[in-house]
């Protein structure tokens, strides 16, 4: 039993599903008081911290609809999400775990960066949507370190970073970053039903990222991260 702390987008197929059921297993397990792995170091990182857990669920079903899958077990929303202190394995060794599990075979949407300055491109939309500060902050970092960079350190740095939940105005600010790398590929009505609103944006800014294989783009967490966030669902995707 594993619930990734990675972004969702590192995941295989057979990863991003598998997790899915065990996340609901887990969560039957908390709910309900089960005994069955109540004692496994992944369940007691997460007792106390339900509301962790279902952002954890909607980070996937994210991920999933990405690629094309629909999720039809959803978990009851919980207004202020609280994540463990802890993990099982620190991420930099998660993306270690994922290197070895994965030689051989498919990866995830994202490639796991070999070095920090590809996982900060990998993460750049996600973290502006939370703070411009620190998404600069973390810029003029790695540019004075550069390939003396930690990769394991910036990870667990950005995980703790994607755990917060954008304001209204940063994400939308970040979604309208991520559209200009796509409105050039829109077609006239679908410009003009970006300007509905940050959802309708983010929904064609995906199917559009998906259909030119914008690489920028489908290598981005945000393009399934910042889905969790908009005011209505964003559907109607094309399998990746």
């Amino acid at each position: 039993m594993r619930i990734w702390d990675l972004s969702p987008g590192y995941l295989n197929r057979g990863s991003l599903l598998g997790e899915h059921r065990e996340l609901h297993g887990m969560h039957s397990i908390l709910v309900n008081a089960k005994l069955g792995y109540s004692n496994h170091p992944e369940t007691l990182r997460w007792v106390g911290a339900l509301g962790g857990l279902v952002e954890r669920h909607n980070q996937l079903v994210a991920e999933m609809a990405l690629r094309g899958y629909v999720d039809r077990t959803p978990l009851a929303a919980l207004e202020e999400p609280v994540w463990p202190s802890d993990f099982v394995d620190p991420p930099g060794d998660q993306i270690t775990i994922l290197r070895n599990k994965y030689a051989g075979r498919e990866g995830g949407r994202i490639p796991l960066p070999s070095d920090a300055q590809q996982m900060w491109a990998q993460h750049k939309y996600s973290v502006m949507a939370r703070s411009p500060e620190e998404a600069g902050r973390i810029g003029r970092d790695l540019a004075e370190l550069g390939s003396k960079a930690a990769v394991g350190d910036l990870a667990r740095d950005l995980v703790l970073l994607l755990r917060r939940r954008p304001s209204e105005g940063r994400l939308a600010n970040a979604v309208e970053h991520m559209w200009g790398h796509v409105r050039q590929y829109a077609t006239p009505d679908e410009v003009v039903r970006a300007r509905s609103g940050v959802a309708q944006m983010l929904t064609l800014t995906r199917r559009l990222a998906l259909r030119q294989a914008e690489s920028y783009l489908v290598e981005s967490t945000a393009l399934s991260d910042l889905a969790v966030f908009v005011a209505t669902p964003v559907e109607g995707l094309e399998p990746a």
